[in-house]
């Protein structure tokens, strides 16, 4: 893994902090249920921007992942056994104080598990089910390897969203994402696809695609047509940013014109919603993905 200062920033991707009072709300709500969030975790560059509108995506099962990838700021190694049986209430305490509409549940990898976390997503799911009927649940879950049947008990659960990040591009997993496969995600994406047109017709399947790495517009490209292939419907483009020295570098910065062009082909491809743009991240507008599916004009932030 490089070591080294970031790059400067282009100027599209300049962040204002905007530390207001329902930030401050936020983040002391936060601390007051000991949850931890993706947006402070995985330093998200939209964390001012959503939290000052009161959203949050909430990851679970611990701040510490068993998988150790070269672009993730989350802290990695043996985390504590179990699970906090009291987590699941705690979202859905957030989920409620907050009066979400659309809550996004997320975690670290568990390798430890039995099931990877799978039946703690459902009872997270059903949580905040029991507690807001109304919010739709998007959940962004790791790839359970070599967890037979976990697939499922999250998708028993009835999220509206389920999601799964390829990240990458095949040719730089062995650097990025020590631990996981891109055929593997391929199959977990295919999996929940299928589910959905057997069972939850409802269904929206989603995954993420960082640029800048080093990849290729060609081999994006790839990626695009492989995970429309597996029935993904969902998908977002970000750049990837260097979160510390110790992380791989950017290898470019790309500007917002390539995001549009590839929101764009993304559609053409068949995609129902594509959010692209140098800041998009995972769930960023996650709330637009049962609604219009494709949106005039906006590709993002930035």
């Amino acid at each position: 893994m490089s070591a080294g200062a970031p790059k400067p920033r282009p100027d599209w991707l300049r962040i204002r902090l905007r530390t207001e009072e329902s930030f401050r709300s936020v983040r002391s709500m936060i601390g007051e249920l000991r949850l931890n969030t993706v947006c402070t975790e995985a330093r998200c560059p939209n964390i001012y921007e959503c939290w000052n509108a009161g959203t949050a995506t909430f990851m679970i099962l611990g701040d510490t992942c068993t998988r150790t990838c070269g672009f993730c700021n989350v802290k990695s190694g043996k985390p504590a056994p179990g699970v906090d049986p009291d987590e699941p209430a705690h979202v859905a305490e957030a989920v409620v104080r907050l009066g979400l509409r659309h809550a996004v549940i997320t975690s670290v990898d568990r390798d430890d598990l039995p099931d990877g976390g799978a039946a703690h997503f459902a009872e997270v799911i059903r949580c905040v089910r029991a507690r807001a009927a109304g919010c739709a649940v998007e959940v962004l879950t790791p790839d359970f390897k070599r967890k037979d049947g976990a697939l499922d008990v999250v998708l028993d659960a009835r999220p509206e969203v389920f999601a799964h990040n390829v990240e990458t591009v095949p040719r730089l997993y062995r650097t990025a994402r020590q631990g996981s496969s891109y055929s593997g995600s391929l199959a977990v994406l295919a999996g929940a696809a299928a589910r959905r047109e057997r069972d939850f017709p409802g269904l929206r399947v989603k995954s993420s695609l960082m640029l800048g790495l080093g990849e290729s517009l060609d081999e994006a490209r790839s990626v695009l047509a492989d995970l429309r292939g597996a029935g993904v419907e969902v998908l977002t483009l970000g750049q990837y940013l260097q979160p510390t020295r110790r992380h791989l570098p950017v290898d470019r910065f790309v500007p917002p014109e390539e995001f549009a062009a590839l929101r764009e082909e993304g559609l053409a491809m068949g995609f129902r919603h594509v959010e692209s743009g140098p800041l998009v991240r995972s769930s960023y507008h996650a709330e637009r993905h049962g609604a219009d599916p494709r949106p005039s004009g906006e590709t993002g932030p930035g």
